[in-house]
């Protein structure tokens, strides 16, 4: 079977869980390839040589840890005229020399309007969904109100109207909508090679360069040692380390953490549940997903979620570290069983086999 996927690039989350399931897909005998940009294309292109068409996609700006929606929405209007030529030249190319017959999108816009186009089976893997396809075990504080109901409108209108909508979440929840399955998140094989261990260091992700006080911060909770991932440099600053980015590095002391500081970002937070490490979120402003993923974390006793930095929640979190590693030591999922199982589900249903008799005809 011939497959298209479609992964944005803002964030590489998603491009890190599409390889495995486009990896799986291939075990499986389809053939795959991927439409997405930037790192997301590099890094694909380099997991998948040949199997990869480079296309435009949406990015968000940030100031002091906060999505910024103006300056967002100004980068949007500046680069949308270039982004939508080269879009239409790959819209032409993939039909041309590769032509789908199923379309999967990790909420990602260019393969939902082929598959619309083209009147495709179309099927939804991602996170995001959870926000409008589910009931939420949580209050929305009003402070969150806007950001909530945006969040909720964007999703929404985004990729509606696909055939199955297959939503990865790390805690439990609901679906409210039909067409929609809940499947555990999706982990890399190294995440799930990985070795637990618990030695004397705290890992920090920060999504946000922009985030200045966050190491004269860490260095006033001078008991701990601090790995801080996210500034894209090696640097010593006594009791905090910068690293730059190296996957094994990352993975090996995400997994000999005893725990984990970061924003409210899906991916690493579920690799974290997985490995047992207690989590102290403070979501990106702006970003109802990361409010939402901290507020889960908080109420399944797992972390503590705060609005902001400070290095007063950082001791507080330590303080209770025990008790949070007490309730996330019961958190277990049987890999990425699963997400496989529902996707092959999917590619054998009855719509899809019809869809593909009709073409044949």
């Amino acid at each position: 079977m011939r497959i298209l996927y479609g992964v944005p690039s803002e964030g590489m989350g998603h491009a890190t869980r599409s390889k495995v399931v486009v990896q799986h897909l291939l075990d499986q005998g389809h053939d795959v390839r991927i439409a997405t940009s930037d790192r997301a294309h590099t890094f694909l292109e380099q997991s998948f040589p040949g199997r990869t068409f480079k296309i435009e996609g949406f990015h968000l700006k940030y100031d002091q840890g906060t999505v910024s929606k103006w300056a967002s929405f100004k980068l949007l209007l500046k680069s949308a005229p270039e982004s939508l030529k080269t879009n239409l030249e790959q819209f032409r190319k993939v039909n041309r020399d590769f032509h789908p017959e199923v379309i999967i999108s990790d909420f990602e816009s260019f393969t939902y309007y082929f598959a619309k186009v083209h009147g495709l089976p179309l099927v939804s893997v991602d996170n995001m969904q959870v926000i409008n396809r589910c009931q939420l075990d949580i209050s929305v504080p009003d402070a969150e109100r806007e950001s909530y109901l945006l969040a909720k409108g964007i999703i929404k209108a985004k990729v509606p109207y696909c055939d199955r909508y297959l939503v990865s979440a790390f805690f439990q929840a609901t679906p409210c909508k039909k067409n929609t399955e809940i499947i555990t998140p999706i982990l890399r094989d190294k995440i799930l090679q990985a070795k637990e261990s618990r030695k004397d260091h705290i890992l920090v992700y920060q999504t946000s360069s922009s985030q200045d006080d966050m190491v004269p911060g860490l260095q006033s909770v001078w008991r701990e040692k601090f790995l801080v991932y996210g500034f894209n440099r090696d640097e010593d600053h006594g009791n905090v380390q910068l690293k730059k980015f190296s996957e094994d590095g990352f993975i090996e002391d995400l997994a000999s953490c005893k725990g984990v500081v970061t924003n409210g970002g899906y991916s690493l937070i579920s690799e974290a549940v997985y490995l047992h490490k207690p989590i102290l979120s403070f979501p990106i402003g702006g970003q109802f997903e990361q409010f939402l993923n901290g507020a889960q974390v908080e109420r399944m006793g797992y972390g503590r979620r705060h609005e902001t930095f400070h290095p007063d929640h950082v001791k507080s979190f330590l303080y209770d570290l025990e008790k949070f590693q007490e309730k996330v030591s019961t958190y277990s999922q049987d890999g990425n069983k699963s997400t496989f199982e529902a996707i092959d589900r999917f590619l054998a249903s009855p719509e899809v086999q019809e869809e593909l008799d009709e073409e044949e005809d």
